[in-house]
């Protein structure tokens, strides 16, 4: 595609009239692509300590409090820092931040190689593992920003599906645990971001206009505007509830279950594959019913899910319940951000920023919350309804905002205008 159709593919975006060009010629396929391989790399390394958990637990004599911290720490950092990153990507360029955040990652990696030999040092490692996280401000608005409104919650949804990194961490980090020890998974994890980060160097493009310096004074406003604490709440407990829940589900199965840690990972990595695969079918489900009509069913189910997870049924039964729900917090996360382009046109970079980091937020508190409350009161069971209260409380906030949304910024069901 030529530069003068890409920049009438933005210019479109931007002035909110409906193009008729197709999803294929309508954006920089390079850009998407190396935009989900450095998401996808990068989200693999942010969810290692989850994914080593029952090994990094066993060598430190980690009590359950301590494993849900030692999972959640990353997550933390990763929404601190996600702003941080979105607001070097708006500055300097997509293209920049995204290689700036993959040279300052190869640092955690070094040091759960070499040096993390205490729970304080390993504690400081998740914290550098935040960079990773972090992708997410860049990856997703590098590639939604070369796409028009009608296409951007597939485009958003694709790029965001690089959230299936964790598979890979899941399923390959415990048998390379076995083979080689914990500490080696660290090392052997820069192969692949050595590879993303010659693929996005060589490939991705930033979007014609895209660059611009952001302001503290439009954080400022987002944070005045009350749409934007609903749009982190909802995402919140879809990519929240997803990167927490996959995060501990290892040490969680472990643990409650008594399986050995390379089936934990294995399970784990059968759930996250719902998640991964919904997210773009969730975007493209919303660009042609509306990401509202989508969210409200499925806050109702992630709700409905959860609560039944408090009876911590068998463990095939709870496997199949833990697939359903990463499934609809997969769909749920690509409705979201179908939903924040329309809302928030000349502001995505800053707004997905603040929108990741609240599900970055979202990400830490459930681990710690299902560690605590097993280490105090014995049980999982409390976590689990806690986050069916959060989710039950997303679909409240919906149905009252969606009366006041159809109709000024939005089409019946938040299908783009």
């Amino acid at each position: 595609m030529s530069m003068l159709e890409s920049t009438q593919a933005v210019s479109t975006s931007a002035t909110g009239a409906v193009s008729r060009v197709s999803f294929w010629d309508a954006g920089h396929l390079p850009t998407l692509v190396t935009s989900f391989f450095y998401f996808d790399t990068s989200f693999m390394i942010w969810v290692l300590l989850g994914a080593l958990g029952n090994y990094i637990a066993g060598a430190f004599g980690l009590t359950a409090g301590q494993k849900g911290l030692m999972t959640a720490i990353p997550l933390l950092a990763g929404s601190i820092l996600r702003l941080v990153l979105g607001t070097l990507a708006d500055t300097i360029g997509g293209r920049k931040a995204g290689l700036i955040g993959m040279s300052v990652t190869i640092l955690p990696l070094l040091g759960g190689w070499l040096w993390a030999d205490s729970l304080g040092k390993i504690f400081a490692v998740g914290l550098l593992l935040g960079v990773a996280g972090a992708s997410f401000a860049v990856a997703l608005p590098m590639a939604g920003r070369w796409y028009p409104p009608e296409h951007q919650g597939l485009a958003m949804g694709i790029a965001g599906a690089g959230n299936s990194g964790t598979v890979f961490a899941t399923l390959f980090a415990p048998r390379l645990a076995e083979k080689f020890g914990w500490h080696m998974v660290f090392a052997l994890a820069i192969i692949p971001l050595a590879f993303a980060f010659s693929a996005y160097l060589t490939y991705a493009k930033d979007a014609p206009g895209s660059r611009r310096k952001t302001k503290g004074s439009e954080y400022v406003s987002l944070l005045a505007e009350t749409d934007t604490y609903r749009f982190c709440l909802f995402y919140a407990v879809t990519f929240g509830g997803f990167s927490g829940l996959i995060s501990f589900m290892p040490i969680f199965l472990h643990d409650q279950y008594r399986v050995t840690a390379v089936m934990a990972g294995d399970l784990t990595s059968f759930c996250v594959i719902a998640g991964s695969a919904m997210r773009p079918v969730g975007g493209w489900l919303s660009d042609k019913i509306g990401g509202i009509r989508v969210l409200l069913g499925l806050f109702g189910l992630i709700a409905a899910v959860l609560a039944v997870m408090t009876a911590l049924p068998p463990l095939y039964s709870a496997v199949a319940l833990l697939f359903c729900a990463l499934g609809f917090m997969g769909l749920g996360n690509g409705a979201v951000f179908q939903l924040v382009p329309q809302r928030f046109a000349k502001r995505v970079g800053s707004m997905t920023g603040v929108v990741g980091a609240a599900g970055g937020v979202g990400g830490f508190l459930f681990p710690v919350v299902l560690g605590w409350f097993k280490q105090y009161f014995g049980s999982f069971a409390y976590g689990f309804g806690i986050f069916a209260g959060f989710a039950a409380l997303a679909l409240i906030t919906l149905s009252i905002a969606q009366r006041r949304w159809i109709g000024s910024w939005l089409g019946e069901g938040g299908v783009a205008r």
